[in-house]
C-alpha cells in the first residue's frame, strides 16, 4: 500500500510569513521519511478580502497604520523579515513590495491545481511580490505569471467568477477550524502548526502525525 499524507496550507500571496513558512515546510519535508509521499495543498486565506487592486502608499506606511507603529519600525521588521529570507536562499525586495487584492491569485491557483501546476504557480507568484515589486491583483501581470509556466485558461477565468467559489470554501473551511492567521499548516487533517514556526517543529508534528497513523493503520 502506497504511504500517503496529506498535507493542506492555508496562505495569502502577500504574506511575508507565508513565505518563509513555504521554505520552513520545504525544509521539513527534505528530512521527512522518503518512502512516504507528501501531498501539499494550497488553500486559500485571503489577509485583507476588502483590499483594492493597487494602493497608492507604500507597504511601510500601510503596515505601520495597521499596527500602530511608526513607518520607520515597518521598514525595520521588513529589513529583519528579507534577512531571515536571505537564510533560504532568497532576495527580497519588500521597498518594491505592492500590495493588493489577492482574490484572483487565489483563483488562479485553483486553476493551475486542476492542471498539476499549483506548486509551481504558489511559488511564482509569491517570487513576483516580494522580489520583483508586481502587484498582486494585476490581471495583466497574473496572465504573464501563468503563461510562464503553461497555465491554460487563465484569461478566461479572470473575465469571468469561475473559482471564486473555491477560494470562498477554503476561507469558510479555515473559519470553521478557527484559523485567524497563516499560515496554517494541516496535517494529516487533524495536526495543525500555525506561523512560520521553523523547519524544526514542522518536522516534530509531521513525525507526531505519521506515527499516529501508523498506530492506527496497525
Amino acid at each position: 500500500m502506497e504511504k500517503v499524507l496529506r498535507i493542506d496550507v492555508w496562505g495569502d500571496i502577500v504574506c511575508p510569513f507565508c513565505y518563509l513558512g513555504k521554505r520552513q515546510l520545504e525544509a521539513a519535508l527534505e528530512q521527512f521519511d522518503p518512502e512516504v509521499t507528501v501531498e501539499v495543498h494550497h488553500r486559500a486565506f485571503e489577509l485583507d478580502r476588502n483590499a483594492p487592486a493597487s494602493y497608492n502608499r507604500t507597504l511601510p506606511e500601510l503596515l505601520a497604520t495597521k499596527y500602530g507603529m511608526s513607518v520607520e519600525q515597518a521598514e525595520a521588521n521588513n529589513a529583519r523579515l528579507s534577512h531571515t529570507a536571505a537564510t533560504f536562499g532568497m532576495t527580497w525586495d519588500m521597498e518594491r513590495c505592492q500590495p493588493g487584492n489577492t482574490f484572483d491569485a487565489h483563483r488562479l491557483l485553483a486553476l493551475a491545481a486542476t492542471q498539476g501546476l499549483e506548486a509551481e504557480l504558489l511559488e511564482r507568484l509569491l517570487q513576483a511580490y516580494f522580489c520583483e515589486g508586481q502587484r498582486p491583483g494585476d490581471h495583466d501581470q497574473l496572465l504573464a505569471l501563468a503563461g510562464e509556466l503553461g497555465v491554460t485558461g487563465a484569461a478566461e477565468v479572470l473575465a469571468s467568477d469561475s473559482y471564486a467559489t473555491n477560494v470562498r470554501e477554503d476561507e469558510e473551511i479555515a473559519m470553521e477550524l478557527g484559523i485567524t492567521g497563516v499560515p496554517s499548516i494541516l496535517i494529516d487533517g487533524r495536526f495543525m502548526v500555525m506561523g512560520a514556526q521553523g523547519a524544526d517543529e514542522i518536522l516534530s508534528v509531521l513525525e507526531r502525525a505519521w506515527a499516529r497513523r501508523m498506530k492506527e493503520e496497525a
